[in-house]
């Protein structure tokens, strides 16, 4: 159990928490949401001692182990797979390499034989005969593939890292677990098994993320920080946003009768003021105006931007058609293999399944970004297509305003023009004139977003547009996409997203496989039975080759 109390932290002038008093329990999973800067990062790092509050306590139960997903994707270079996971739990890790340097000795005595014997005990009573087996049920429910199990990390990309550094952090139990964003990088598989892992989990788990349907699944309460407090509350995800809604509708509501009551004071003051027999009565009713605190009668500190795509013209009969394409690597690895395609009016397409490459280069192709190594794609004569590249640093390398930037791509130079498209990006005022190349990824982002929503066009490509949104962004781009009356092709690793914007479901599978195309909702998709099978046959397939 972990208790926090009156907790405060200030960075210069500005209070990031004051008087914080918590405590999380076990059995429970805490989910921690705010705007992007509000300190939930922050927040995670003062309850692990990573970072020094300036006052409060935070106390935990005597003997409990807390965990935390490690965010250097590189610290474990000269480890193995298997080692750095086991080094999530540190004390059997150090048994573990104690006993194993009592017994490469070669002139055993017999100090080292008492000293095994302690050891083997302890090993034992830690879990140290099943801890391979245990980091590998890990690794493989994350997506790692048993073949990486025994690599050093040095040899793995840096999306399988982010599975290990994960793995190690859920790796023996411990008693407290601090996640920050623990789905970034995995794919919907991989989120899924975290998910049921969580669910299942009967400690502590105190969780930043900006996925809602896993905030809905493994949420047992919470944690929301807004104006510099931090508040507890019961139930997931969806239940804090609908019982948030009608606070803020409360909130509203009594600051809108305060306006009134205000603004009638005003005028009775103002009329009567310079009246002797209603002076009395102007001076009390000033009294009464000045104890209106309109000020500190707040609503919400989060911010949404507004997306809305209005495409310049209808969509035909042809949309895009794609016939046998392929495109392999500098290695000659097969990364598209006889693909094919026809995206017709009205669809909504969510491509998903492990081939990221494979999507992020069907993209691409078919934008015009690179070249196909053979077969063939054509659009409808009608067609204007916006793209959203999961990679967008090339649009940032210079030195120009967000507003000039933003002015190349379009028709109309007015800047009022171009300033309301970054308005509703929340870039307002002087925030329109900072130089694009010193950008957060979601403030790039949203500049990305702003720039599609100019274009016009008719049909939306976007790989994995969500990556470095808040959650009010990602609420925001959901609706816009909801709306739009065009074609939209994506890729996310949000569930909720691309259940409630798609209406038709793409898997690429591996090593050529023909992908699984079906017209239904993700949910549904999920659990239809003859898509599980092919599903299953198609992985068991793919590793079968790979052994």
């Amino acid at each position: 159990m972990i208790t926090v109390t009156d907790v405060r932290l200030r960075y210069g002038e500005r209070t990031l928490f004051k008087d914080v008093n918590l405590k999380f329990t076990p059995g429970n999973c805490y989910g921690v949401i705010g705007a992007n800067g509000a300190g939930k990062s922050t927040f995670l790092n003062i309850l692990s001692g990573d970072i020094e509050r300036d006052a409060g306590e935070i106390s935990i139960t005597t003997g409990e182990r807390m965990a935390t997903l490690m965010q250097d994707h590189f610290a474990f270079e000269d480890y193995s797979v298997l080692d750095t996971v086991i080094m999530g739990y540190p004390k059997l890790y150090n048994v573990q390499k104690e006993r194993e340097a009592v017994y490469a000795k070669e002139d055993f005595s017999d100090e080292d034989g008492i000293r095994s014997a302690e050891l083997e005990v302890e090993f034992g009573e830690l879990g140290g005969y099943e801890a391979e087996a245990q980091a590998s049920r890990l690794l493989s429910g994350l997506g790692l593939d048993e073949v990486d199990h025994r690599k050093m990390m040095s040899g793995l990309d840096e999306t399988k890292k982010v599975r290990v550094l994960l793995a190690q952090a859920l790796f023996g139990s411990p008693d407290i677990l601090l996640l920050d964003e623990p789905t970034n990088g995995l794919d919907l598989d991989s989120i899924s098994w975290l998910e049921e892992f969580l669910i299942d989990f009967s400690n502590t788990v105190i969780v930043v993320s900006h996925d809602r349907h896993f905030l809905n699944s493994v949420c047992t309460h919470i944690v929301d920080i807004d104006f510099g407090k931090i508040t507890l509350y019961s139930g997931n995800y969806d239940f804090w946003y609908q019982m948030s809604q009608i606070l803020q509708k409360q909130a509203k509501d009594l600051q809108k009768k305060n306006e009134e009551k205000a603004r009638e004071l005003k005028e009775f003051i103002q009329r009567f003021a310079s009246n002797a027999s209603k002076s009395k009565q102007a001076t009390s009713r000033k009294k009464v105006l000045e104890k209106l605190d309109l000020e500190n009668v707040t609503v919400t500190s989060r911010k949404f931007p507004y997306v809305g795509f209005k495409p310049e013209r209808d969509i035909g009969n042809n949309v895009l058609s794609v016939e046998n394409l392929c495109f392999s690597d500098t290695s000659k690895r097969d990364i598209l293999r006889n693909f094919s395609l026809t995206v017709n009016r009205g669809d909504k397409i969510a491509f998903v399944g492990q081939e990221h490459q494979a999507k992020s280069t069907l993209f691409d192709i078919i934008a015009g970004v690179q070249k196909q190594s053979a077969g063939d794609f054509s659009w409808g004569q009608t067609i204007s297509f916006a793209y959203f590249p999961k990679e967008n640093s090339r649009f940032f390398d210079s030195d120009l305003s967000i507003l000039d930037w933003l002015r190349q791509y379009s028709m109309d130079q007015d800047e009022t023009y171009v300033r309301s498209f970054l308005g509703r990006m929340l870039f307002s005022g002087d925030e329109a004139l900072k130089p694009i190349n010193v950008l957060s990824g979601g403030e790039k982002v949203r500049c990305m977003l702003a720039k599609m929503m100019l274009s016009g066009a008719n049909v939306l490509i976007l790989d994995e547009p969500t990556n470095h949104l808040d959650l009010e962004s990602i609420t925001a781009l959901n609706n816009g996409l909801c709306a739009f009356p065009g074609v939209i092709l994506f890729n996310s690793h949000d569930h909720e997203f691309i259940n409630s914007t798609s209406n038709r479901i793409l898997e690429i599978l591996p090593d050529g496989a023909p992908p699984i195309d079906r017209m239904m909702r993700f949910d549904d998709y999920l659990v239809d039975e003859p898509v599980k099978k092919l599903r299953a046959e198609a992985y068991h397939h793919a590793e079968r080759l790979q052994i």
